[in-house]
């Protein structure tokens, strides 16, 4: 017995020698293999991913907040994190809002991102697109975090560029609650002069404050409602200014709609794209801001939230994820000096990480604006 079970030993190990060694190809999508049996003592890792640092679209870190005097790398667009949602009406947790964002974006990389609608891979076009992390914002007081927030759009607007053409790098900030475009828009302006605002939402944010919060204190009546009535008031953005997806209701139908209008907007409703279609969406908006440069602000919300559940104002009837990239893709050819996507919470995403995987896509096609019109 024990002399057979040893011949049957011998023979399973003889048979493992002489079995053929198989060799896997390629999988499609990975830049690099690892061959187990050749680097098994020294692996590969220069090309790992879902790993280090999270950076949008797993772009360069560049510490673009450096003090004075340390030599900081030139860029022409500057990624930059407003973790803020102390000025907040409804749900809270826009301040993860950066890092939900970036985490959503991991797919993304410039080596593996040619667009299958456009031959283009605006990550590896003229300018160098760069993530500068995130702007330091205290949570414990409002004044103080804005503030902080007008400091670093200074600093990262007025680094070195890349390009020989464009002396300023325009910013994409990723909020944050909607209250971080004010300090934005207040950038803009500082190089480029008053803006057209092409403003995506579900809500109006024109409110004047003593409305929406001011008749509690001064303190409280900037927030994220109110920012463009403010940026309006500071002579910052111009009155060819549009809203679009708008459906959320209005607290004084009529003194909120002239005081809109007051602040410089037309306004396109969610439900106007079944009349209208995307294409004429698209005309419309660009009709409004033609010969001016543009902003581009795109809360979140303006997705029905069965496309972005994870933000802090839902409003239901909102446009499809796809209907909204198509929308951005059609306004090439505008002149986009800046951009934010904002209201991104994600503690209120679902696991499939459906609101933070949108929201890198509008970033990505917000980048392609840009780089498509480097005017």
């Amino acid at each position: 017995m024990a002399y057979t079970l040893l011949l049957s030993l011998v023979q399973s190990f003889v048979t493992l020698t002489n079995a053929r060694q198989i060799t896997f190809p390629p999988v499609s999508g990975y830049s690099s293999q690892q061959v187990i049996s050749q680097s098994i003592n020294e692996p590969d890792i220069t090309q790992a991913k879902f790993v280090g640092l999270t950076t949008y679209a797993n772009l360069p870190y560049v510490h673009c907040l450096a003090p004075e005097g340390q030599h900081v790398e030139p860029f022409d667009i500057a990624i930059l994190g407003a973790p803020f949602d102390t000025g907040v009406t409804a749900r809270p947790g826009a301040r993860f809002g950066p890092g939900g964002i970036r985490r959503g974006s991991r797919r993304i990389e410039a080596a593996t991102g040619w667009s299958v609608y456009t031959g283009d891979n605006v990550l590896l076009d003229w300018a160098r697109v760069v993530d500068c992390g995130d702007a330091p914002l205290t949570f414990l007081d409002n004044t103080v975090a804005l503030k902080q927030l007008d400091r670093a759009h200074q600093i990262v607007s007025s680094r070195n560029t890349n390009s020989t053409e464009h002396t300023n790098p325009r910013i994409i900030t990723l909020g944050g609650d909607h209250t971080t475009t004010l300090s934005a828009l207040r950038s803009t302006y500082h190089h480029w002069g008053p803006v057209s605002v092409i403003h995506f939402d579900s809500h109006l944010d024109t409110w004047d404050p003593k409305v929406l919060g001011g008749g509690i204190s001064h303190y409280a009546g900037v927030n994220h409602g109110t920012f463009l009535h403010i940026a309006h008031e500071e002579g910052l953005i111009h009155n060819t200014s549009i809203h679009a997806g708008i459906r959320a209701p209005m607290s004084r139908p009529r003194g909120d709609l002239r005081n809109d209008l007051r602040c410089g907007f037309e306004i396109v409703k969610a439900r106007e794209i079944d009349r209208y279609g995307v294409s004429g969406i698209i005309e419309r908006l660009k009709t409004r801001v033609a010969g001016t440069k543009v902003y581009i602000s795109v809360d979140i919300d303006v997705l029905d939230p069965a496309f972005a559940p994870a933000t802090g104002t839902a409003e239901v009837g909102g446009w499809s994820t796809r209907e909204l990239l198509s929308i951005l893709d059609g306004l090439e050819g505008v002149d986009v000096v800046g951009a934010d996507v904002v209201e991104v919470a994600p503690v209120y995403d679902n696991p499939g990480e459906t609101t933070v995987l949108a929201a890198a896509e509008v970033v990505l096609s917000l980048v392609g604006l840009m780089v498509k019109n480097p005017n």
